[in-house]
Order: structure tokens, then sequence, then C-alpha cells
């Protein structure tokens, strides 16, 4: 235990005059005074339980159960949870039955990404064939863009982008902005700060939600915290922890994308696996 002393020296009303005292008394008077009206100031004498109490996740995860690398989440009883994969061209050519016969309920394909060294724009070259194949398996389909965007107005080059492919296509799941650095040292955005990577997400999320379409927001706890609070808005998040018994983020997210070495039929690499959590 940390020793404390009073910040006031013992006084004797027996060795110190009665003036003396007095004049004491008066000036103790005074500071309490003074404290009391501090304590009338907004904010003054609420308790800090808020800014100091540990963050409490939306889901119990003892209602999570791993059967080897799939995971789902259940409430009572019952299954609040469907899982997913998200593509790329990386993936190479995807029987998309072959994934729905293998327990998979949705995905979210690469539409496309911008270089992150000169910023050029790319389309998928499988974003097509990914996106109609997963659908007409029965399939619940998303769609993400991984972003390099240094300015707002890049972030909404990209959004328009993402528009122009589309062309009015509907989805089941959310566009979702993935904008996160890059291990080479020469990518464009790596050293951009917190304010300006929360601009560029709400760009690129504006002009997409404009459309009509839903956004959510990808990244790790790292990234997450770059953007910065709650300058996302009411966005939901799509976070990124790969292998952990269960998530350890202090903040909310609606689908947690698990591993990246998942084992998917109908397709030959390995594959991000996602768990979505129902909350209708």
């Amino acid at each position: 235990m940390r020793e404390t002393t009073s910040p006031y020296r013992r006084i004797s009303a027996a060795a110190t005059p009665p003036t003396t005292v007095a004049r004491r008394a008066c000036a103790l008077i005074m500071i309490a005074l003074a404290l009391g009206a501090l304590c009338l100031l907004p904010g003054c004498g609420q308790s800090t339980a808020a800014s100091t109490s540990a963050y409490v996740s939306p889901y119990d995860w003892t209602g999570l159960e791993a059967k080897g690398d799939r995971l789902s989440y259940s409430e009572n009883g019952e299954i609040r949870s469907d899982l997913g994969v998200d593509v790329s061209s990386h993936q190479g050519a995807i029987d998309w039955q072959a994934v729905a016969s293998d327990g998979i309920d949705f995905a979210i394909i690469r539409l496309g990404n911008r270089g992150y060294t000169e910023g050029s724009l790319y389309v998928d070259e499988r974003f097509a064939q990914n996106i109609d194949g997963a659908a007409t398996a029965g399939l619940e389909t998303g769609v993400y863009f991984f972003s390099q965007a240094v300015s707002e107005d890049e972030a909404r080059e990209e959004a328009a982008l993402v528009l122009e492919q589309l062309a009015g296509r509907a989805l089941n799941l959310p566009i979702a902005y993935d904008h996160e650095p890059v291990s080479d040292p020469a990518g464009r955005a790596n050293h951009m700060t917190g304010a300006e990577l929360a601009a560029c997400a709400r760009a690129f999320c504006e002009r997409i939600e404009a459309a009509g379409y839903d956004t959510i927001v990808y990244g790790n706890k790292q990234d997450v915290a770059r953007f910065g609070g709650d300058s996302l808005g009411d966005r939901p998040v799509w976070l990124a922890e790969y292998d952990a018994p269960q998530p350890t983020a202090q903040f909310d997210f609606v689908m947690w994308q698990y591993t990246n070495g998942g084992v998917v039929a109908g397709i030959s690499t390995s594959v991000d696996l996602n768990i979505r959590f129902l909350t209708d």
C-alpha cells in the first residue's frame, strides 16, 4: 500500500494564538466553499465508470463452437450465425456448386483494387465469373474493394468503379471498404493519418450508400484503431483476427474473418473463412 501523508501540518490549538487558529479556520472554510462550487460544474461528481469500464461484447462467446476449421455461434440453443468465404483472383477458378455443397452460406467477392504504389484502378479479373457463379449456386453475395486511396476524391473514384461494375446488380450483403497498410515500404497509403483514413472511408461509403447499397468497413484491430473512435459513424465493422479462440477486439462487429487457411471444396487454394452473426 502506498503511504499517504496529509498536506496539512498538524496544529495544536494550545500552542497557537487564538487569532491564528481563527484565521486558519476561515481559510479552510473558504477552500471548502470553493471546492463545493467547483462540484457544481458539469460532470463534477459524476461516476467515471462509463469511461473506465471494460468493453462488453454483445455476443456470449460460450456459444461459439469449432468443428475443424468451421465455426458456428449459438444463443439459447439456436444457431445465430452463417459461414462464408471471401475470394479474389488469387483463388483461381472456383467450382461454386461444390462450395455451396460444402456448407458455405455466403461469398464476398473482390470487385477490384487500387495499386498500392502507382495508384491505378483495377477490376479483379475473376470478379464477373465469381459473383455470377456464387449467385447461381444459391449463395448470398457481397463485394469488397481493396482501397489505397490517399484522398476523398480517390475514394469516391473507387466507389464509382464499384457501382459501374455492379450496374445495379442486387446484393444480399454489404459492399465492404478494405483499406489497410501493405508490407511494401513504397505503399502509397501506408503513412496516412487516422483522420485522412476515416475521411476516405466515409467518402467511399457515402457514395455507395447514395446508390442504395449497404456498406461495411473491413479491418483488424490495428486498422480499425487507425480510423479512430466513432469516426465511421454507425457503419458496421468486418473484423479480421486469425486463429484466435474468440475475438479480442474491444469494439462491436457483425462479421469475423477468423482464418486465412480455410479448406473448402471447389476452391483449390486456402481461403478466408468468415462467420456472420445474425441479429434478426
